[in-house]
C-alpha cells in the first residue's frame, strides 16, 4: 500500500499524506487536489474506496484534426497527462473524413457537461470555415484554448509557436548553406498558420506553393518548385517535407546533395527518415503545459487571455540539408 501511495502521490504532484487524506475523505483538501488524486487512481487502474465512488473528475475535451500527423499523438499525450495531474479527465475527439464533424463533437461534449475544451487544429485555423460552434462555446462561457494560429475575433485564449521565427530560422539556415533559390511549401490559402508562414517568407514570391497538407501535396508542390530552380525547400510540416523528398527523387535528384529540405514540427521518427530530417521543432511540451494552465485558470474564474501566447521554435539540423551544389546533374 505504501508503494501505491508513493506512485499516486508522485504522479498527482502531491504528498503521500495528501493522498491518504483524500482516500479517507478528510477535510482541508482543495477540490482541484482531490480531483487530481482521484483522476490518478483511475489512470493507474486502482479501485477507489466505496465512499469515494461516484466522485468523478471533471471532463475536458481534447479535439484533434487527426492522428495521422505524428505531432498530434505527442500533443495528446502531453496535454492529457497535464490535465490528469490538474484533476481533469481528457476526452479525446479525433475528426476523420466522412466521420463525426467538429461541430458534432462540440455538441456531444456540451452534452457531457465538460469543464473546457482544448483544440489542437480545427476550423478555427481556417479563415473560410464555419465558426458558429465556437460562438456556442463562447456563449456558454466555457474555458476554451486554441492551439496554433487561430482566426482573429473568436475571443478565446490562444497558444502558438511563432511562425515568423520558424521561417526566419529555416530560411537563414538554407542561406548559410549557399542556397539562393529557396522555395516554401504551405497549406491552403485560407489556412491561417500557412498564411503566417508565407507572410514571414523573405524569398521570391514566385517560389511559394500552396497545397493540401499531405505527403502527396508536398510531393506535387516540390516538383513544381524544383522545375523553377529551387535548391532549398521550406515545408510547413514534416509530412509535407517527407513528400518533398519523394518529389525530389521523382525528378532524379538527391536530398540533400541536389535539394535541401527543411520540415516543421520535429514529429516522432523524423530521425529515422531517409535522410534524417532537418526541421523546426515546435515546443510542444511548453505549449501544452501553457494550454492546460490557461484552461485551469479560466475554470477557476480567470478571464481569457486577450493576447496570443507565442513560443519560439528551435532549428534541429540533421542530414536533409547540405551546402548547395554549383550545378545539378542533367
Amino acid at each position: 500500500m505504501t508503494r501505491r501511495l508513493a506512485d499516486v502521490a508522485k504522479y498527482a504532484g502531491v504528498s503521500e499524506a495528501t493522498v491518504s487524506r483524500v482516500l479517507n475523505s478528510r477535510s482541508g483538501i482543495s477540490d482541484s487536489t482531490r480531483d487530481a488524486v482521484l483522476a490518478t487512481l483511475d489512470d493507474f487502474g486502482y479501485e477507489q474506496p466505496v465512499k469515494l465512488r461516484g466522485q468523478r473528475p471533471r471532463l475536458v475535451g481534447l479535439v484533434l484534426p487527426d492522428l495521422l500527423n505524428p505531432i498530434f499523438p505527442v500533443f495528446a499525450d502531453i496535454v492529457g497527462g497535464a490535465l490528469v495531474r490538474k484533476g481533469f479527465t481528457p476526452v479525446l475527439c479525433t475528426r476523420t473524413d466522412g466521420g463525426v464533424s467538429e461541430a458534432d463533437y462540440i455538441s456531444m461534449l456540451l452534452g457531457q457537461q465538460v469543464s473546457g475544451v482544448i483544440f489542437a487544429g480545427g476550423n478555427y485555423a481556417q479563415a473560410d470555415a464555419d465558426h458558429d460552434h465556437y460562438r456556442v462555446l463562447l456563449h456558454r462561457r466555457l474555458p476554451v484554448i486554441l492551439m496554433n494560429a487561430a482566426t482573429d475575433g473568436l475571443g478565446f485564449s490562444r497558444v502558438s509557436a511563432d511562425d515568423k521565427v520558424a521561417v526566419a530560422q529555416a530560411y537563414g539556415h538554407l542561406r548559410s548553406l549557399g542556397h539562393e533559390r529557396i522555395g516554401i511549401i504551405v497549406g491552403p490559402a485560407a489556412h491561417v498558420p500557412s498564411r503566417r508562414k508565407l507572410q514571414a517568407f523573405p524569398g521570391d514570391p514566385k517560389l511559394a506553393e500552396h497545397t493540401i497538407l499531405s505527403m502527396e501535396g508536398g510531393r506535387f508542390a516540390a516538383c513544381r518548385l524544383i522545375e523553377r530552380g529551387a535548391t532549398g525547400l521550406i515545408c510547413a510540416s514534416d509530412v509535407l517535407a517527407l513528400g518533398a523528398i519523394r518529389g525530389a527523387r521523382r525528378n532524379g535528384l538527391n536530398v540533400p546533395d541536389d535539394v535541401s529540405v527543411v520540415g516543421y514540427d520535429d514529429s516522432a521518427l523524423m530521425t529515422c527518415a531517409d535522410p534524417p530530417l532537418t526541421t523546426i521543432r515546435q515546443p510542444i511540451g511548453a505549449m501544452g503545459q501553457a494550454a492546460v494552465s490557461l484552461l485551469t485558470a479560466e475554470a477557476a474564474g480567470s478571464p481569457a487571455v486577450p493576447h496570443e501566447l507565442l513560443f519560439d521554435p528551435e532549428l534541429v539540423v540533421r542530414r536533409s540539408t547540405a551546402p548547395r551544389r554549383r550545378s545539378r546533374p542533367s
